[in-house]
């Protein structure tokens, strides 16, 4: 038995050899990602004490961060947030499931791909804020308008990128599905999916930018709540350490959705084949 043990206790200091190791690394990394912000921070506070920019145009730090700290013990902006976070998650939810199941269609159908494929492309390359008028007159600015322009935004790249990774798929992964007669939803859940699954989740990741960018947007032009309408709220009583408190909140909520995605997708992504 304690033969069959050795190996056992030969993995456990090279396990714990290795946390040590990554341990430095992560740190690297994330001093690594913080060394543009704190330049910024720094060249940003240069510029308030020399006077370079009026202070009513850029705040000092000191004032965004007192505005900031007010708008969070009046809990204010914790309910903008979490009305703009619903509205994302809406959009997000209608937009991905919609664009998967557009793109799949358009990956495997021939004849989706010379029929409806060059409209939808040519529907795409409208902007986003370009459909906003024409969803006010159908929808008005209540909260369909907000989910749609949020849809919209994501749908897009999800559906390209997902039509995309289906047409990569090798031609005989698809050979070996035709030999074994497999029926079209286990084909699509075996085959389809986790062949295409690293591409189409990058184009959610991308489609969950796009839907903060149309998020900042539907609210300023039509809300009376959320991060967005706090920011032209800002911008109009003129006091731009509001508009900049929004931004920071949008961008840090934006990076922390990002990396909670990465790992997601890692963790998903470790029942596929070849994965370490």
């Amino acid at each position: 038995m304690a033969v069959l043990n050795r190996p056992a206790a030969h993995g456990r200091p090279a396990q714990a050899a290795a946390r040590q190791t990554a341990t430095p690394t992560r740190v690297r990394h994330v001093l690594q990602a913080l060394a543009l912000p704190a330049l910024l921070l720094l060249l940003w506070q240069v510029s308030a004490v020399n006077q370079w920019v009026s202070p009513q145009i850029l705040p000092t730090p000191q004032r965004v961060l007192a505005t900031f700290t007010e708008l969070l013990l009046s809990g204010e902006i914790f309910e903008h947030l979490r009305i703009s976070l619903q509205r994302i998650a809406s959009g997000l939810l209608l937009g991905g499931v919609s664009g998967l199941a557009i793109g799949i269609w358009l990956g495997t159908s021939a004849w989706a791909r010379r029929y409806v494929e060059p409209t939808l492309v040519a529907l795409f390359s409208v902007p986003t804020l370009g459909w906003i008028p024409i969803l006010i007159l159908i929808f008005g600015i209540e909260e369909t308008l907000k989910i749609l322009v949020i849809a919209k935004a994501v749908l897009v790249p999800v559906v390209l990128h997902a039509t995309r990774a289906i047409r990569q798929i090798p031609q005989s992964y698809i050979e070996a599905a035709r030999v074994l007669r497999l029926r079209p939803w286990t084909r699509l859940t075996r085959l389809t999916l986790p062949a295409c699954f690293p591409v189409v989740f990058s184009g959610f990741r991308l489609g969950l930018s796009h839907a903060f960018i149309a998020l900042v947007v539907v609210e300023m032009l039509a809300a009376t709540e959320g991060i967005g309408y706090m920011m032209v709220w800002g911008r109009t009583l003129f006091q731009l350490d509001i508009v900049i408190v929004g931004i920071l909140v949008v961008g840090v909520v934006g990076f922390s959705l990002d990396v909670a995605l990465r790992q997601l997708e890692r963790r998903i992504g470790r029942w596929q084949p070849g994965h370490d």
